[in-house]
């Protein structure tokens, strides 16, 4: 079953289109990486999502029921982790929590038990100190509690470990893979490492539209073997195999990598070996999640 299923969603500010018809099906309890550059309209997506953003056209189902534009009962299924979480600074982690339970109508007992679950889930169970004096990665942990207070369906995290280091990230990425089996994570993001250490499913946005979509592990067995990377001992070589072969994409000074989809590897030697090119490399390599999106973004 999907929890989430995006139908030719299609958005626009003014003259720029950002949604071009964008397609997406995220599995119940998946851990799913929406993938994409700065600015590729993953935001936009999300708030679409939530019913904060009107779409132009297309459709959005969550939990079998369609979102719709200012009438957000669909929020009752969604957690939300905004980018950059805001709280009241003046509280403290629980004082925070419970607020955020009482206005969701949760009972008083009820809130407490799960305050201090969830506190001690982020690691936050033995904080007192006001929010004020909290770090970054303290401030996203407790978003993440109350995102998931409610007991969501679908937790919606925008960008969780774009701006903290590396224990903070694993602290995040481990949060969120612990809650996998409660909620279906869709995680936005262009860390690609992070979505290689904890997501099932996987999709690449670029403008406006869903390039690659699917699970993590079959997309990396379908595109196993097609990659070669080149390494020439001078950039005029390289230059030389670029023009003759332009699907070819440049990963380093006199590197680049090529699909046998886009030019067939025989193709290339014959063509080195005409031209007497100097080669310091030539191999096959195994797909990552960078080459992927490469792809995806190069086309």
């Amino acid at each position: 079953m999907d929890m989430l299923h995006i139908t030719d969603l299609h958005k626009r500010f003014g003259d720029k289109k950002v949604l071009c018809g964008l397609n997406l099906f995220v599995p119940e309890h998946s851990i799913f990486g929406f993938i994409g550059k700065n600015g590729s309209g993953k935001t936009t997506t999300m708030k679409t999502i939530l019913g904060l953003l009107k779409a132009d056209s297309g459709q959005i189902v969550i939990n079998n029921e369609k979102v719709v534009y200012g009438q957000t009962s669909t929020n009752r299924y969604i957690g939300y982790l905004p980018d950059v979480p805001e709280f009241y600074s003046f509280m403290t982690a629980p004082e925070y929590l419970r607020f955020c339970g009482e206005i969701t109508g949760m009972k008083k007992a009820e809130r407490a038990n799960r305050c201090k679950e969830l506190l001690e889930l982020v690691g936050l169970g033995d904080e007192r100190h006001r929010i004020k004096g909290f770090s970054r990665g303290m401030k996203q942990r407790l978003g993440i509690a109350q995102a998931l207070m409610n007991r969501p369906k679908l937790l919606i995290c925008d960008e969780p470990t774009s701006a903290l280091d590396p224990v903070g990230r694993k602290e995040i990425l481990d949060i969120l893979l612990s809650v996998r089996e409660q909620t279906t994570v869709l995680l936005s993001t262009h860390i690609l490492s992070d979505v290689e250490r904890i997501c099932t499913d996987v999709a690449f946005l670029d403008n406006g539209v869903v390039g690659m979509q699917g699970k993590l592990s079959d997309i990396k067995a379908k595109y196993q073997g097609e990659e070669y990377q080149v390494e020439t001992k001078n950039a005029a070589d390289r230059l030389i195999l670029q023009q003759a072969f332009p699907k070819m994409m440049q990963i380093s000074r006199n590197q680049l990598a090529f699909y046998e989809s886009d030019h067939a590897l025989f193709d290339i030697l014959h063509f080195i070996t005409d031209r007497r090119i100097a080669l310091l490399k030539l191999e096959r390599v195994e797909p990552t999640l960078e080459s992927l999106f490469m792809e995806v973004t190069w086309k």
